[in-house]
């Protein structure tokens, strides 16, 4: 499964890395866990080994196993877990990945125009619905409560106002936003205050 089988009758001191580290990962599978701790389980893999070895706890979490990943790697853990413990000296939250980008950031809309966007500022703050407006040359980064729903309303208003919309996209913040902002709000929880 791991792609090491050509190599059965080979010393394991010939190995590359790469297979050095799924080889270490088949011999934790060897006795069949329900679960199962890995820790940086890509570490200096190519992106190649990196994929099978990401297919391959895809199958085990597929079987039912329960797998705990301990890594640095944020898009991995993005990719492969179900739920994302956020440790720096204690637990500082835990959640599903989508859950605590909705917590900390909540959802939002970025809308590119044709020119200048700061034009439509003032039309798409006026909407009850946006929480939050801010503009960077061609494009409108607003804050919203639903934006299934809201960005109809948001787009036809725009369109009524001028704007030649370009794109429409959804505003969404990488995992390594969640744990950045977790970090600051931590140290900013056990910094003295003077």
């Amino acid at each position: 499964m791991l792609g090491l089988w050509d190599r059965r009758d080979d010393p394991v001191g010939s190995f590359s890395k790469g297979m050095r580290q799924k080889l270490a990962i088949a011999r934790a599978l060897l006795h069949e866990p329900a679960i199962i701790f890995l820790d940086g389980p890509t570490a200096g893999l190519d992106p190649e080994a990196a994929r099978t070895v990401h297919e391959f706890i895809k199958e085990l979490c597929a079987e039912g196993r329960t797998i705990f990943l301990a890594t640095h790697n944020l898009p991995e853990a993005d990719e492969l877990c179900d739920t994302i413990a956020v440790f720096r000296t204690r637990l500082l939250r835990i959640g599903a990945p989508n859950t605590l980008r909705a917590e900390l950031f909540g959802s939002g809309t970025r809308i590119r125009i044709a020119g200048d966007a700061t034009m439509f500022l003032d039309v798409v703050r006026a909407l009850p619905f946006v929480r939050a407006a801010a503009v960077s040359g061609d494009t409108l980064t607003l804050s919203l409560d639903n934006p299934d729903e809201q960005n109809p309303i948001l787009v036809q208003a725009l369109t009524e106002a001028g704007a030649a919309i370009r794109y429409v996209e959804p505003c969404e913040h990488s995992l390594e936003d969640v744990y950045l902002h977790l970090l600051r709000e931590a140290e900013s929880m056990w910094r003295p205050h003077a």
